[in-house]
């Protein structure tokens, strides 16, 4: 056994002298070939490009695998979208997996799936059941999200807002401002965030005069008010300096060429009540519907919000929850990473917040974060999901290749930046088309599922429709593992018989 030992110790000293003499080798060759040791940090550079087209399978890439991309190249470029030979989804082990449940006979009459421009209208009419002056029904319960001007190239914004105009969707314009390139047709979801962009007073307070003035210069549809978004709860907007040209300076009202960021919170209020009466004076302002967008951390915040509006005198059109999968910018690590609830947890705590009081149908359930695909789609109008909102698969339809290099002002496909070399290569024309073809395909998925399912519309797919797969050894419906009690996530009876009657009424085949 001691010579055993001795052995053994004289291996490992062996080891570390070839370990050294192996380190002082490629030292040597770098400090003869400076060129090798640049290239480590070009391939580190181009690392993402790597593993996504490389080294990772099919399935494997985050934030969008390669088989999401593909399908969302494909639906934008109106390419055959279909794949073969089977799923390449690990059925028998992967945890966490939605499977929908396909119904052999229909519940009633079904849309015609295969109509690219088959209606997908909102099932309830956005500020209706608060009487806003300017109250309506989307056209589209899919829609673009939140992705501001400055984040974004004005080149990706014309293309976006183009193609929701030519889709019939609307298009958020994010926190950084109502700019020249929303103006292309499309309808605006004004977003006001804590910095009030385009609507404040040189000292960043909020000035509502500016507000009714940007209302009342483009087709904006409703208000949306951000209080946190999923990529960066609780810690407001970073715009680099790079990106603040002077055009973005003078849209926004800050110093050119300087890091803007956003305050944490609001300064127009400070709490729910107060945070109410500001909603009531937008509404009643400009007679659009005014909602809340925000990343779901502690309850409290909620629980207070519906009980306010269980008195029925004030009161949120729509409420928008962000997903902490969110993210089209830049953000600390640990913020995208760990703070915030994942959408399905944080939408259902929300959801169930307002249920328990029976006010579900008093207002519209938006949901974004890495909903764009079918399936994810799918689960959230289960959970009771009135639209959604798409961003980085809107983007990947205008030829993002997930770079991820939103942050740094070099996104190589000019998506994602303002330098002037990049975006040129963004012809916002053919763009456009693309993102209206993206849309107008998840619109179809929906339906072609909603028929799986025996439904005319997604809107009317529950809790109990969809289950999630622990392995192959274990099953439960979204309601078991959400908690979500009878009833919960579907429409109430009167305005599922509305949505029937306008499903009925818009199909050409009656």
């Amino acid at each position: 056994m001691h010579v055993r030992r001795i052995g053994a110790v004289a291996a490992a000293a062996v080891a570390v002298v070839a370990a050294r003499d192996l380190v002082q080798k490629r030292h040597a060759l770098l400090r003869n070939f400076p060129v090798i040791g640049h290239a480590r940090y070009a391939l580190e550079t181009i690392g993402p490009e790597l593993r996504q087209y490389i080294v990772t399978s099919n399935e494997e890439e985050r934030p969008f695998s390669r088989d999401q991309r593909s399908w969302i190249y494909a639906s934008a470029k109106e390419e055959n979208n279909y794949f073969g030979f089977g799923t390449e989804v690990d059925v028998e082990h992967v945890q966490g997996h939605a499977y929908i449940k396909q119904r052999t006979f229909a519940a009633g009459a079904l849309p015609d799936a295969h109509d690219p421009q088959a209606p997908l209208p909102s099932a309830k009419v956005l500020g209706g059941p608060r009487g806003r002056a300017k109250a309506f029904r989307p056209a589209s319960a899919v829609n673009i999200s939140a992705m501001s001007f400055g984040s974004l190239s004005g080149a990706a914004i014309t293309a976006l807002n183009k193609g929701a105009a030519l889709a019939g969707t609307m298009h958020n314009t994010g926190e950084g401002g109502l700019s020249p390139y929303h103006r292309n047709g499309g309808d605006i979801v004004l977003q006001i965030g804590t910095g009030y962009f385009g609507c404040r007073n040189e000292d960043g307070s909020f000035n509502l005069d500016r507000l009714k003035d940007v209302v009342a210069s483009a087709p904006v549809r409703a208000i949306e008010i951000k209080l946190s978004q999923g990529a960066k709860p609780g810690l407001g907007g970073m715009l680099p300096g790079a990106k603040v040209t002077s055009e973005i300076a003078a849209i926004r009202g800050i110093p050119a060429g300087k890091d803007c960021a956003s305050p944490s919170r609001h300064s127009a209020f400070g709490d729910v009540d107060s945070m109410l009466d500001f909603i009531e004076l937008l509404a009643a302002e400009t007679g659009l519907p005014v909602g809340v967008k925000s990343a779901v951390g502690e309850m409290g915040f909620w629980q207070e919000l519906a009980t306010l509006m269980e008195r029925g005198d004030r009161g949120v059109d729509f409420v928008t929850v962000d997903g902490s999968e969110g993210g089209t910018g830049a953000a600390p690590r640990i913020f995208a990473d760990s703070v915030s609830l994942p959408f399905r947890m944080g939408f259902s705590r929300v959801y169930g917040t307002f249920a328990e009081l029976g006010l579900t149908d008093q207002l519209t359930f938006i949901g974004s974060g890495k909903l764009g695909l079918p399936e994810n789609a799918a689960v959230a109008f289960a959970l009771g999901a009135d639209m959604i909102n798409v961003a980085r698969e809107a983007m990947l339809s205008i030829g993002c290749i997930q770079s991820q290099k939103c942050h740094t002002d070099k996104c190589p496909t000019g998506i994602a930046t303002q330098n002037p070399w990049l975006t040129r290569g963004l012809d916002p024309a053919s763009k456009s088309t693309r993102t209206a073809a993206y849309l107008r395909t998840l619109r179809k998925e929906l339906l072609k599922v909603s028929g799986a399912v025996g439904v005319a519309h997604p809107g009317f797919i529950t809790a109990d429709d969809i289950e999630i797969l622990n392995g192959d050894y274990e099953a439960r419906t979204l309601a078991g593992v959400y908690g979500y009690k009878d009833g919960w996530g579907e429409l109430g009876p009167q305005l599922a018989d509305e949505l029937t009657a306008l499903l009925a009424a818009a199909d050409p085949r009656r």
